[in-house]
């Protein structure tokens, strides 16, 4: 569908005294499975290299907090959860979402390999174990008597090559009354809005719900649930359970049938969109180089890994934009990989006001629009680079 060349690794920051040092390169291609109705990418990296440690913490982003405490009222409501109960959540990041069950005195264990991740989760109250996740792991946890009642996976299924062994742990560690909640981005929304920044190395596999029920099928699960939602772009969340333990809901197969009609379970519905990168990638160099000629200055805003994507794909570097800011504090005095584009505190697009900053977090556009009120009121202009190229 798409080959975006050799890349660096999304997340892979660089050091100031790194940056005269080689880094790591992979190829990165997106291709389709008609077999298994899958799009991924087709040569996966080890993820020792990519996930023992991290820069990317859910916590930073206030939207992704609130989100997950919606969903935590939600959960305990729809399981009926107590002081009794134990919840699980796969790659559990630094405890932004179970830390909402621990407020409500509801047991917790988050598994998480990323080890400076675990540990901002285990000193918030989260106990966390800092190793990945499948069937030696999920064994290991059904023979201590650690059962889940509720088992989160959240953005990762996309990350797990070994995705056969990650769904048999989750119906190993599931009790046979209990419920798995998953978000993943949805393939559909990927192609259609053209969020080809979302194809990187940690994201292996781009599901649909077709996809999705023949994976979780060959497990003993099945989808009862299924819902669209906004976050990241486009995602899936879909509620599984052992099978013939509930009655499916007439979400599940309303959007199979929709799925089929689409046709994002054949290739053909992926032909044209490498087209389609490319001719974007010409549209927002055409709008850097208006505000080149005219001599503004021009940012970056969120040194997210999709930001890293974009740059390198479109050949966007320091040349071009000043810094790239971002609210992390354990992003900031780093360098973007490959273009190597300075990353700076979230304040400073207000002290330096470039003219223009290309936003390249855009899933969490309406909050960083917010944040940044100051800026745009001081005249600042933010570029939002897709579907369309947009200037606000």
């Amino acid at each position: 569908m798409l080959d975006l060349g050799s890349m660096p690794l999304a997340n892979a920051l660089v050091a100031a005294d790194e940056l005269d040092e080689p880094e790591d390169r992979f190829p990165l291609a997106l291709a389709f499975c008609s077999e298994c109705r899958l799009a991924q990418i087709t040569e996966p990296v080890s993820p020792d290299l990519l996930f023992r440690d991290y820069a990317y913490f859910s916590s930073v982003s206030d939207a992704m907090v609130e989100h997950a405490r919606r969903l935590v009222d939600e959960v305990i409501r729809r399981v009926g959860l107590d002081k009794a109960s134990l919840v699980v959540e796969l790659a559990s990041n630094d405890g932004y979402l179970l830390q909402h069950y621990v407020e409500r005195e509801i047991p917790v264990l988050g598994i998480e390999p990323a080890r400076n991740i675990a540990e901002v989760a285990a000193a918030r109250g989260v106990p966390t174990i800092a190793e990945f996740f499948g069937a030696d792991l999920a064994d290991q946890l059904a023979r201590s008597g650690r059962l889940a009642d509720v088992v989160h996976a959240h953005n990762v299924l996309a990350h797990v090559p070994d995705v056969h062994g990650f769904v048999a742990g989750i119906a190993k560690v599931l009790k046979p009354t209990g419920l798995a909640v998953i978000e993943t981005p949805y393939v559909r929304d990927l192609v259609d809005r053209l969020e080809f920044d979302t194809i990187y190395h940690e994201h292996v596999y781009y599901y649909s719900l077709s996809s999705l029920a023949r994976l979780f099928g060959q497990h003993g699960l099945a989808i009862v649930d299924v819902e669209r939602i906004a976050i990241h772009g486009g995602s899936l969340r879909v509620y599984a359970a052992h099978e013939g333990s509930r009655t499916p809901d007439l979400a599940v197969a309303q959007l199979l049938e929709e799925e089929e009609a689409s046709g994002v379970t054949r290739r053909e519905y992926f032909v044209g969109f490498g087209q389609r990168v490319g001719a974007l990638g010409e549209e927002l160099h055409r709008v850097l180089a208006d505000f080149r000629s005219r001599g503004d200055s021009m940012a970056g805003y969120g040194a997210a890994a999709k930001g890293t994507v974009l740059l390198n794909a479109f050949g966007i570097g320091a040349d071009i934009l000043d810094f790239v800011a971002d609210r992390s504090p354990h992003k900031q005095g780093y360098y973007v990989p490959g273009v190597h584009i300075p990353i700076v505190p979230s304040e400073r697009l207000v002290e330096a006001m470039p003219d223009a900053t290309l936003l390249l977090a855009w899933n969490f556009a309406e909050e960083i629009l917010e944040q940044q009120r100051q800026y745009r009121n001081l005249g600042g202009r933010f570029i939002i680079p897709g579907p369309t190229v947009e200037v606000l």
